[in-house]
């Protein structure tokens, strides 16, 4: 039988998961709850992508601790930003150096761990992982779910020449041979560390046998809870008449939803009008889209909005196809992906449209749907179409791959995973 443990996970961004009580650590600290080991997240006191923050009590507090559905988080003070840039680097420093004397503080008053978790985006808080682990005389196990700089450098964002970013590579190299053990979220986590030499086979000081791969998910329990409690009135969702063709997320330029309103052009203009494109989200693009709808007459797409998280289960399993695009060719992709919304889209239980082949792709690897890779409009435009006539023996074959593709990214099997790594 094995020993309960105290973790401490430190993620930055967790700030979030506390106040929708949804996540990726928020579902690991969860189930290792209920697992029997006590988890505790450590997270900053701003809230990613607003100018909200978890209010600390005085102005000279360095930390607070809250607890939600039975998860303990410790928040630790960190200066506010907006964007990208000077505000945001100032942000990440300050939750990197408040992590060492709350570590200490906590200590005092809960013991020290058996283990630390720490995850980016940033690497700076896997370095502190590293550091705080090293001095407690714990293992730090480091999760990679962002490759940088490698990512910055894929998106042209900073020059791999440049004497800065050859720094960042050294200091991504030192965390890789530094941790206990590595989990990367993207599957090529090893092909990554081979490309780049770091692993003893190429002369580096990496060792593969330490690098595993834990891909997001999803919490199928709480999906459909979220799915039979939270339930949009909303009569396009409803209509049988129609094929439901679902995008939901963000509409900025990143995600291109510009090519999937050509794409609803094409299907129009080929007469299919019983195909209706649904995009729920919103971002920067939204106004311009709409207005070009109604100059374009694009009567087949209808923009719904942003709306709050837990009704995003009910409107997935109310469409007929769900749409994962439209992502830049970059050489990121040969590493895998973990975009969060795949999964969701698994457990709806129906196919997915997507126009961009990963490395270890997960939709080709489960048959729920479709990939066709850097497509043009009317290829898409014709698949979503041949969903729409597909006889109902192949559609509910995709439906069914889904549903088993959600099964074995369910958080739960993926805690066991992660169990495995830490104990």
């Amino acid at each position: 039988m094995k020993l309960k443990k105290k973790i401490w996970i430190f993620n930055h961004y967790a700030t979030g998961m506390f106040t929708d009580e949804s996540g990726r650590h928020f579902s690991f600290a969860k189930n290792l709850k209920d697992f029997g080991h006590q988890p505790t997240i450590f997270c900053a006191s701003t809230i990613h992508n607003t100018e909200e923050k978890i209010e600390l009590g005085t102005n000279t507090a360095l930390f607070k601790t809250e607890q939600k559905a039975g998860v303990d988080f410790v928040f630790i003070k960190t200066p506010p930003y907006k964007g990208n840039g000077s505000s945001r680097i100032k942000n990440m420093y300050g939750f990197y150096r408040g992590l060492f004397p709350v570590a200490k503080e906590y200590v005092k008053s809960h013991g020290k761990p058996d283990v630390i978790l720490a995850s980016s985006v940033h690497p700076l808080t896997l370095v502190a992982g590293i550091k705080i682990a090293k001095k407690l005389g714990v293992p730090c196990v480091c999760e990679v779910r962002d490759l940088w700089p490698e990512s910055l450098v894929a998106y042209d964002m900073i020059n791999e020449k440049n004497v800065f970013t050859k720094v960042m590579y050294q200091g991504e190299n030192w965390i890789y041979k530094n941790a206990n053990s590595l989990i990367f979220t993207m599957e090529g986590g090893k092909d990554y560390i081979i490309h780049r030499k770091w692993n003893r086979e190429n002369g580096g000081k990496v060792d593969l046998s330490k690098v595993y791969h834990i891909n997001n998910g999803v919490d199928l329990e709480n999906f459909h809870y979220n799915k039979e409690h939270f339930q949009l009135i909303d009569p396009d969702l409803v209509n049988p008449e129609l094929f439901k063709v679902v995008y939901a997320g963000s509409i900025r330029k990143a995600n291109n939803i510009k090519r999937l309103v050509d794409i609803a052009e094409h299907v129009q203009e080929q007469g299919h009008h019983q195909i209706k494109f649904l995009i729920y989200g919103d971002g920067p693009d939204r106004e311009g889209l709409e207005l070009y709808c109604m100059e374009q007459n694009i009567l087949n797409v209808e923009f719904k909005g942003r709306v709050d998280h837990k009704y995003i289960p009910y409107i997935l399993s109310c469409s007929n196809l769900n749409i994962v695009q439209l992502f830049e060719e970059n050489p990121l992709k040969q590493y895998g992906t973990s975009v969060n919304k795949i999964f969701e889209y698994f457990a709806s239980g129906k196919p997915t449209l997507s126009d961009c082949e990963y490395g270890y792709d997960l939709i080709q690897r489960y048959q729920c749907g479709i990939v066709l890779n850097n497509a043009g409009i009317d290829e898409l435009a014709n698949a979503i179409i041949g969903f729409s006539e597909m006889n109902q023996e192949e559609y509910d074959q995709y439906c069914n791959n889904a549903l088993i593709a959600a099964q074995d990214y369910d958080f739960k099997v993926l805690t066991k995973k992660l169990e495995q790594i830490l104990i």
